[in-house]
């Protein structure tokens, strides 16, 4: 299986995007998740001698996290462009074409597995500039609240596939697919080397 050179792109592209996008999830929600940071900055303070109200708290602990959120959206543009590069690969980049018919049961199941990645990574992409751009989009609160429910709902994906993807190539490369990773970063099949 030969990859070509924009879809090898389009590949370590994504991975640097989506597993950024997972790290700022991550860290939003563990080390600068705001109201774990509120009750520090609350304690540290009393402890020093300083008061101050809860709510003051809380703004300072998303302050500290909004430079790193700032990259969420930034990652997010990127995606936004990653997946209509994928579009345009998809009409252009006729390496993948296999039929769907002549492929076995477990080379069908990744297929379709992939096309669900597919779906979820365009649904993600969409749903978070509507949730960015909601007031723009004069969406009400609860609209916007439920579309990044299903938004924050959809990252979960990317949290079973992503382990399963890395699993599954390093299997697929121990038994029937030599050589896949190294395919993936130069483009070149065992015949080629």
């Amino acid at each position: 299986m030969k990859y070509t050179l924009g879809f090898r792109i389009w590949h370590w592209l994504s991975a640097i995007v989506i597993l950024g996008l997972l790290g700022t999830v991550f860290l939003r929600k563990t080390f600068l998740s705001y109201r774990t940071n509120s009750e520090i900055i609350m304690t540290k303070l009393t402890d020093m001698g300083a008061d101050i109200f809860k709510e003051d708290a809380v703004i300072i602990a998303k302050a500290i996290r909004n430079i790193m959120w700032e990259w969420h959206l930034i990652l997010g543009y990127a995606l936004a462009f990653l997946v209509l590069y994928r579009v345009v690969l998809f009409f252009i980049d006729r390496s993948k074409r296999d039929a769907f018919s002549s492929l076995t049961l477990h080379k069908k199941g990744v297929k379709i597995s992939y096309y669900i990645v597919y779906a979820t990574i365009f649904f993600i992409t969409i749903s978070g500039f509507v949730v960015y751009l909601h007031e723009y989009l004069e969406l009400s609160q609860e609209t916007t609240k439920q579309i990044k429910s299903l938004h924050e709902l959809s990252y979960n994906v990317f949290l079973v596939f992503v382990p399963l993807h890395i699993l599954g190539v390093f299997i697929a490369d121990a038994k029937d697919e030599h050589g896949i990773v190294s395919t993936m970063i130069n483009g070149k099949t065992k015949d080629n080397f």
